[in-house]
């Protein structure tokens, strides 16, 4: 088989970093952490936690981070797990996504916007990533794909069973190894790992589903709610396990 590059696109403070270490856990996957942030950060000059540096390490040219994706992978790796921020797409179809194996990974938008005010004080709906996992959906379906939605909270009832759904459907083996990994950072992690991986740092595998109490501002409230309807329609193309 071809290796396989699959692109995960949420919105922030999902499971997102969690599932890149379980990826990474595998001996034949390769990790690639948020490739377009620099690039999204040069573009629209918005003020991240670690800009600077962000800009500075990363490669701020969309076409140059799109083709550092293309790149041979090393000898025995079968699987290329980008972690990737829908947001970060730039305006327009990204045709070359299709050329991926995509899944979409959503979070309710209240909770989602409820841990984002803890790391960065202003939030608007174009920032939690949903309304473009809308138009990222609407440019893959027209290519002829379906790609997969897989819902947080389901997973984390959950993780074994939607790995194994998941490398069946990459048609991979599940390997136990994805379920624990070791504590700590690592080199694949993005220079903003300090500002936001707080949790996952101390990790050693998938936290246990809880109910979140969400208290938001009325502004915050509203960029939730605006997001409302495209979390419905993605949650209700889910993967069920």
């Amino acid at each position: 088989m071809p290796p396989v590059r699959l692109a995960v696109w949420s919105g922030p403070r999902n499971i997102s970093t969690a599932l890149m270490r379980s990826w990474e856990n595998r001996p034949d996957c390769v990790v690639v952490d948020e490739p377009l942030y620099a690039a999204y950060l040069a573009a629209t000059g918005l003020e991240h936690p670690g800009r600077d540096e962000i800009v500075a390490t990363g490669e701020t040219d969309y076409a140059r981070a799109v083709s550092s994706l293309r790149a041979p992978l090393p000898d025995g790796v079968q699987v290329q797990y980008q972690k990737q921020m829908s947001h970060h797409l730039p305006p327009g179809e990204p045709d070359w996504v299709a050329e991926l194996t995509n899944v979409l990974l959503i979070r309710d938008p209240g909770e989602v916007v409820a841990s984002y005010v803890r790391s960065r004080a202003q939030v608007e709906p174009a920032d939690i990533g949903l309304l473009q996992q809308i138009g990222l959906l609407d440019t893959l379906l027209a290519a002829g794909q379906d790609p997969p939605v897989i819902n947080a909270a389901d997973f984390l009832r959950a993780p074994e069973a939607h790995l194994r759904w998941w490398c069946d459907w990459l048609c991979i083996p599940f390997i136990d190894a994805m379920l624990r990994w070791p504590p700590g950072p690592r080199d694949s992690d993005g220079v903003w790992s300090p500002y936001w991986y707080d949790a996952v740092l101390a990790s050693t595998g998938f936290d246990e589903w809880r109910p979140r109490e969400v208290r938001l501002s009325v502004h915050d409230a509203a960029v939730a709610e605006t997001c409302r309807a495209a979390y419905e329609r993605l949650h209700a193309r889910r993967v069920r396990v």
